[in-house]
C-alpha cells in the first residue's frame, strides 16, 4: 500500500471527525440558548403575572364584575318572584294587577280548544323562560268578557302587548308570523324584538330551541277562531 495514500486517507478521517465535533458542539450551543431564552421567557410571564396580581385597576375590574354578576342575579331572582320566567295562567280578576305591575308584559288571550292557541302557548312558554325581562301571561277568553269586549278582541289567539299597563301592539292570529302554523319560535321572538317588548339576545344561542319535536293538535270548528 502507497504511505502517501494512507497518510492523505487517515489526515481525511481526522478532518472529518473535527467537523463532526464542532458540528456537535454548536448543535448544544443552540439548544443551551434556547433553554436560557425559554427560562427566561417563562421568569419573565411569572414576574408579570405576579405584578397584576398586585395591579389595583385589574383588582377593581375584578370586583366591579363581581358586583355586577350579583346585581344581575338578585334582579333575576326578584323578578321570577314576580312571575317572570314562566308562562302563567290568570283569572280575569288577576288581570289588572299582572298588567300594571310591571314594565312589559305578553298576555294570550286564548281558546283552550284552538289549534292555533295551543300553537302559540308552546312558543310563549319558550320565550317566557328565555326573557325574564318580560312577564308572560294567558287568560281564557271564554272566562273573561269583560276585557275581551273592553279590548275589542275578536280573533283567537290574540297576544296584546302591554307596557307600564298600557295595551300597546298585538298579534292576531298569525298573520304577522307567515299567516301559517309551522312557524318557529326564532320567528316570533324576533318579531316580539322588533316590538321592543322583549330584549334583543347578544350571544350565540342557535341550540336553544327545539323545533323538530311539533305535535299536530286537532283543528278547531269554532267560528271565531281564525285556524280556517
Amino acid at each position: 500500500m502507497d504511505p502517501d495514500s494512507v497518510k492523505s486517507t487517515l489526515q481525511n478521517l481526522a478532518f472529518g471527525n473535527v467537523l463532526a465535533a464542532a458540528a456537535r458542539d454548536y448543535k448544544k450551543e443552540v439548544l443551551a440558548q434556547e433553554k436560557a431564552h425559554a427560562s427566561s421567557t417563562s421568569n419573565q410571564e411569572e414576574v408579570d403575572l405576579d405584578e397584576l396580581m398586585d395591579d389595583p385597576e385589574l383588582e377593581k375590574l375584578h370586583a366591579d364584575r363581581i358586583a355586577a354578576l350579583k346585581k344581575e342575579a338578585e334582579k333575576r331572582q326578584s323578578l321570577k318572584k314576580q312571575g317572570h320566567g314562566e308562562y302563567r295562567d290568570i283569572t280575569e280578576a288577576d288581570f289588572l294587577g299582572e298588567v300594571t305591575g310591571c314594565d312589559k308584559l305578553i298576555c294570550h288571550f286564548y281558546h283552550r280548544e284552538f289549534y292555533r292557541c295551543k300553537i302559540m302557548d308552546k312558543h310563549l312558554k319558550t320565550l317566557a323562560a328565555r326573557h325574564l325581562e318580560t312577564k308572560c301571561i294567558r287568560l281564557d277568553a271564554e272566562n273573561a268578557p269583560f276585557f275581551v269586549g273592553k279590548l275589542g278582541i275578536k280573533t283567537l289567539p290574540c297576544v296584546i302587548l302591554f307596557r307600564q299597563g298600557i295595551a300597546g301592539d298585538r298579534l292576531v292570529g298569525f298573520q304577522d308570523l307567515g299567516a301559517k302554523d309551522d312557524f318557529s319560535t326564532r320567528t316570533l321572538e324576533a318579531l316580539l324584538m322588533k316590538k321592543g317588548i322583549i330584549n334583543e339576545k347578544k350571544e350565540d344561542e342557535s341550540n336553544v330551541y327545539d323545533e323538530s319535536r311539533r305535535r299536530t293538535v286537532r283543528s278547531s270548528a269554532y267560528p271565531d277562531s281564525d285556524s280556517d
